[in-house]
């Protein structure tokens, strides 16, 4: 089969490498119909998530149509169409029983890495670095789904591939990160970056009941489809964000802030330099200027919500800010099994239309392609979607 596979930093190749087959009794093998490059993968792109391997195949979001089951798959067939969560979960450990889906204990295989780094592993995830289990990914003609009953959900009803795809990660990932605001009636939200997780939180956040929603980033079209989603927005390159923020809430703050970017940040002025040289030197890996910002923007005894993904150590977060404003922060991976049916029912009302990210659709063959020019930010591109 082809598969889009890592060579190293900046360097994808789509190559023909062995079909997938059944290992495990509750393994299943999809026949990929769709998938995505994630936000995300541009962290294992750019070279900044430890434990690649050459050849490890990417991606984290995708669906497809079952063509074989292993003996104990008890809840899915052959033929049926279903998407992927991007967390591999047992569904039956203390934290899968918590519906935590995404910090299962049972899922790594090399969990003795993570927590070397963590403490604890959180679970294994799809194409993404032998630190989270090695598994193969998506962004393939076939994939081995392990514990197919708990990690994937049937789709029936006639949807496209697109309004359901991203309830592989994207969707849930800004929902969750809007959920754990507490969003009370009238609240202000201000959300860094105006990504793909970023988009959806922003419709996320009126959905659960905020009154405003605040989005910051610097490209044009990002910027104008946050606002088509209902957000007054920042240009960070043109103004300071937290003088903005204090006249936009009258001295307050945000009541939550949430950062959607992550380990690779951007800002104007010395401390991004300072951050880029802290990672050049790897006394730093990560750059929290969007946590920073965060942190101290929002209302005292607010909360901040983090889906940008981290991976190792950061340095100057302002934590005398977190304590003495009593501020509230929750972060983690996304346990997206747990919101497979309360979004895939919203979609069905028409609360709302996920295939409003997508600005461009390839073919897997072209995937290097797609890395690039989502990497450049070149052509307005917000979200690919490729199709084997």
């Amino acid at each position: 089969m082809k598969a889009n596979c890592w060579y190293g930093k900046q360097d994808m190749r789509v190559l023909d490498v062995p079909d997938p087959k059944i290992l495990n009794r509750r393994d299943a093998i999809i026949k990929v119909t769709s998938t995505a490059i994630c936000g995300s993968e541009l962290h294992l792109y750019n070279g900044f998530m430890p434990a690649m391997e050459k050849g490890d195949i990417m991606g984290h979001e995708f669906m497809g149509e079952i063509v074989e089951v292993g003996p104990e798959v008890k809840q899915r067939r052959v033929g049926d169409r279903v998407v992927v969560a991007f967390p591999i979960s047992c569904g039956e450990c203390f934290f899968c029983k918590k519906e935590l889906y995404s910090l299962c204990e049972n899922s790594n295989p090399n969990a003795w890495m993570a927590e070397k780094l963590f403490g604890h592993s959180p679970a294994g995830i799809f194409g993404y670095s032998h630190l989270i289990g090695g598994f193969a990914g998506g962004q393939a003609e076939y994939v081995r789904v392990p514990f197919a009953d708990v990690g994937t959900v049937k789709i029936e009803n006639g949807f496209s591939d697109e309004q359901v795809l991203f309830l592989s990660d994207i969707f849930p990932t800004g929902y969750m990160a809007a959920e754990q605001c507490n969003i009370q009636p009238g609240d202000t939200v201000a959300i860094w970056g105006c990504g793909p997780v970023g988009q959806f939180a922003i419709r996320s956040a009126f959905l659960l009941g905020a009154e405003r929603v605040i989005a910051i980033d610097r490209f044009p079209e990002r910027l104008k489809m946050a606002r088509e989603g209902g957000a007054e927005t920042i240009d960070y390159e043109e103004t300071d964000v937290y003088d903005t923020l204090m006249q936009l809430t009258g001295g307050r703050g945000p009541d939550s802030c949430m950062d959607a970017v992550g380990l690779e940040a951007h800002m104007p002025g010395p401390l991004y330099y300072y951050d880029r040289m802290k990672q050049a030197v790897m006394s730093e890996s990560d750059r929290p200027i969007a946590l920073r910002q965060a942190i101290m923007a929002c209302r005292k005894g607010g909360t901040v919500s983090v889906p940008g993904v981290y991976g190792g150590l950061i340095d100057k977060v302002p934590m005398g800010a977190v304590m003495n404003k009593a501020l509230t922060i929750k972060t983690g991976q996304t346990h997206a099994q747990r919101y497979f049916k309360p979004l895939l029912d919203r979609i069905a009302r028409g609360d709302i239309d996920p295939t409003f990210v997508v600005t461009h659709h390839m073919k897997l063959s072209d995937a290097p392609k797609g890395f690039d020019i989502f990497n450049r930010k070149q052509d307005g591109c917000i979200k690919i979607v490729m199709t084997p």
